[in-house]
């Protein structure tokens, strides 16, 4: 401003002067001047003042570069003699390692006030660090920035984090782990555990080191102790090396003890004792619970600023990570300041560890127990689930793993990726996450949609022919017709449904397309929860339901569970659920409740109602008849399964045509006691590619509905694929 003005004052001086001779002589005309070079007057002076850009516009842009944590971004703005001082990897690292020593989750700012000279300015601002462990942290510092070409650039150190970081002090950050939390089932009157922290042992044997004539009864004892066929014994060491050992199983320290002095008395075996996180009877509920691993490298940070060490273990599927919150409980902190010797100067904060929460399941350890042992090694799943609340007492997928291979001592990188790498997948949750064409259950839904729409009534009359031609180009084949069976005959509609009749709903599905109905289907899938997630706790796949068929033919298939549509296990037990209950659908939930023993809980279960299926009492109660028809008429396509059996129970068949391979077979129903001690259930059980659902997996509906009445006691018959209850049968030799 001074240059300006001794530029300005001398020009006005001669502008007024001229402006006075003017007034002075106004008769008096210039003679005209021919010389080129001559100047009629003074130049306009050219004056070009630029002013500082804002000092503190320049620190909230670094300071909105902080709160985003864009360390690069922050790293440009710094002044030439910061950057020669610092590289960028370890700009980025000191602020990256002061952010976990905090446990920031995030950052907040305030400007207070600024200093400015010619080229060089402070700017006084307040941190607000939100951290997990210990509150916030407010502290107060100063930002010196320098004009460069035009530009504020910030000259940094350390202590503009914090004041206490100045002549190269840091901090230290001291952790306090509580003991990880239980997940529980909802049996027994000791809460029986399905995973704690626990005394344990691997128990192996070296094929080697088995001496003669001692095998067969080593196997029967490690049955034993394990629970386990002697042929599942066998061919977890069948296939190793004479020096090498293969692991068995894993059991507590107190049955190690039991069978000592059995176990030790046979060279072949050898144990490892070891203390961790431990999942019983060899994973129950293994897709439920999931299990824990070491904290990921990569998300090695994300945990710091949570509050962990990084050398615990930490929740990776299942409840295991969606209970995390709980089970890990809060880490205590002590965060001190040190300075370049090691010397602490201050504490900065400190928070006091609170123990873990557990969480108690809504499984039933035995029942889930058995019904894993009933698999007879096929794929698939099974489901049972309270049917008036949701609960979610069993959840089978098999083929099943042992989560103890991810914490054992003696569990190797082989061991591990023998579950992780198997092509059979045995680490998916196929009763939630798996999807499959309904096949005949799905019937339920079209009768459903048939009902409501009024063309058609429980009582219309049909034809079931072994043939369908009503369709141009295309003759559809009855199950009657590949069994070698003569036609149903004239079914009413809910006669149809007791005999899956295929062209009964193939007929509803062209008649309904005909009649502008083209959505009908579909629609009453959706509100049946179909093709959404069910809202349960764990991962689950939502499935897919084309709203909007193209054509009649897509149509057709449709109506008896085939075409696009996929759906769950868990999304087909919801719904069955709902149909034995009266109409309501409920979110399937696996946590009973979440808290420590002896206090009260932090969360307890109550029944959520998430819907209503779009039927009317009538007409459901139409469905709930020809669905007890499945079962108790002589002509049901289920009856020979349930002769003479002792609990009341309504039905549907299921075979589900599968383009990879043989049919999918399904089996669903719900139980109608009314037992007050003893809560109705709905069950569904898929096995891939297992052929006839009546034939196959309506013997494992029996045994759920068999085990659950009569509290374990009464198997439900034996299995396909059994000798006797739970024992497979052996091969038939060539």
């Amino acid at each position: 401003m001074n240059n300006m003005k001794r530029l300005i004052e001398p020009l006005i001086l001669i502008l007024s002067l001229g402006m006075l001779l003017g007034a002075c002589n106004p008769t008096i005309t210039p003679e005209p001047v021919n010389d080129p070079t001559a100047t009629t007057g003074l130049p306009t002076p050219n004056v070009n003042v630029e002013s500082a850009p804002d000092v503190e516009t320049a620190a909230r842009d670094y300071l909105d570069l902080w709160v985003a944590e864009d360390y690069p971004a922050m790293y440009e703005t710094l002044s030439r003699l910061t950057k020669d001082a610092i590289t960028p990897d370890d700009f980025e690292a000191r602020h990256r390692n002061t952010a976990v020593k905090l446990t920031m989750q995030g950052m907040q700012y305030q400007v207070l006030s600024s200093l400015l000279s010619t080229d060089a300015a402070q700017v006084s601002y307040q941190l607000d660090y939100e951290t997990a462990l210990v509150g916030t942290i407010t502290r107060q510092s100063i930002m010196h920035l320098t004009l460069e070409n035009g530009a504020w650039h910030v000259q940094w150190a350390d202590e503009m984090m914090l004041p206490e970081l100045v002549d190269g002090n840091y901090l230290e950050l001291v952790i306090e782990t509580p003991a990880r939390g239980h997940i529980y089932s909802s049996d027994a009157s000791d809460n029986y555990p399905l995973v704690a922290f626990e005394d344990a042992v691997t128990l192996m044997v070296t094929p080697g080191q088995i001496e003669e004539g001692t095998e067969d009864r080593m196997v029967t004892l490690l049955a034993t102790v394990l629970s386990r066929s002697e042929e599942s014994i066998r061919k977890e060491y069948e296939n190793t090396a004479d020096y090498q050992y293969a692991i068995i199983g894993d059991i507590t320290a107190a049955e190690a003890a039991e069978y000592s002095d059995q176990l030790s008395s046979f060279s072949g075996i050898s144990m490892s004792a070891f203390k961790s996180r431990y999942y019983y009877d060899g994973g129950i509920a293994p897709h439920v619970t999931g299990y824990v691993l070491n904290v990921p490298a990569e998300r090695l940070e994300y945990y710091q600023r949570l509050g962990y060490t990084g050398d615990e273990k930490i929740g990776y599927s299942g409840l295991e990570a969606w209970g995390e919150q709980y089970l890990a409980g809060t880490h205590g902190a002590d965060l001190y300041v040190k300075d370049l010797q090691g010397q602490v100067l201050t504490k900065i904060a400190d928070a006091d560890a609170k123990p873990a929460q557990s969480i108690y399941t809504t499984i039933n350890s035995q029942l889930q127990y058995w019904l894993q042992q009933s698999m007879g090694g096929y794929s698939g799943a099974i489901v049972v689930m309270e049917r008036d609340t949701g609960k979610v007492i069993a959840m089978v997928s098999g083929p099943g793993y042992d989560p103890n291979v991810f914490v054992g001592p003696s569990y190797t990188a082989f061991s591990i990726a023998e579950v992780t790498q198997n092509p059979f997948n045995p680490m998916y949750n196929r009763a939630a996450q798996g999807v499959y064409p309904p096949g005949s259950i799905f019937k339920v839904v079209t009768m459903a949609a048939a009902l409501e729409t009024g063309v058609f009534t429980k009582d219309y009359p049909y034809f079931c022919d072994s043939l369908w031609y009503e369709l141009d180009g295309w003759v559809g084949k009855d199950w009657t017709y590949d069994k070698g069976f003569g036609a149903s005959g004239l079914l009413t509609l809910q006669q149809g449904l007791m005999r899956s009749c295929n062209p009964w709903f193939w007929h509803i599905a062209y008649t309904l397309w005909n009649d502008g109905y083209r959505t009908a289907i579909p629609d009453v899938a959706a509100g049946f929860g179909l093709g959404k997630p069910t809202g349960i706790e764990i991962p689950e796949f939502e499935g897919y339901i084309n709203m909007t068929p193209t054509d009649v033919n897509e149509y057709v298939q449709m109506a008896i569970g085939q075409s696009t549509l996929q759906n769950s296990p868990l999304q087909i037990a919801n719904f069955i659920a709902a149909v034995g209950n009266g109409g309501t659908l409920y979110q399937p939930t696996v946590v009973e409740r979440i808290g420590l023993a002896g206090n009260a809980p932090v969360y307890e279960f109550e029944p959520v109602e998430i819907g209503q299926l779009p039927v009317t009492s009538e007409n459901l109660a139409a469905i709930q008849e020809a669905m007890r028809m499945v079962v108790w008429d002589p002509s049901g396509t289920a009856n020979f399964q349930f002769k003479n059996f002792a609990y009341n129970i309504a039905a549907k068949t299921g075979t589900a045509e599968n383009p990879l391979g043989a049919s999918h077979a399904w089996f669903a129903g719900y139980s109608d006691e009314n037992d007050p001690e003893k809560p109705d259930i709905a069950v569904v059980v898929i096995l891939e590619n297992a052929g006839e659902g009546s034939e196959m997996a309506a013997p494992l509906f029996r045994r759920a509905i068999s085990l659950y009445f009569s509290d374990m006691e009464n198997a439900g018959g034996t299995m396909p694929w059994e000798e006797r209850p739970y024992i497979p049968a052996q091969p038939e030799e060539d």
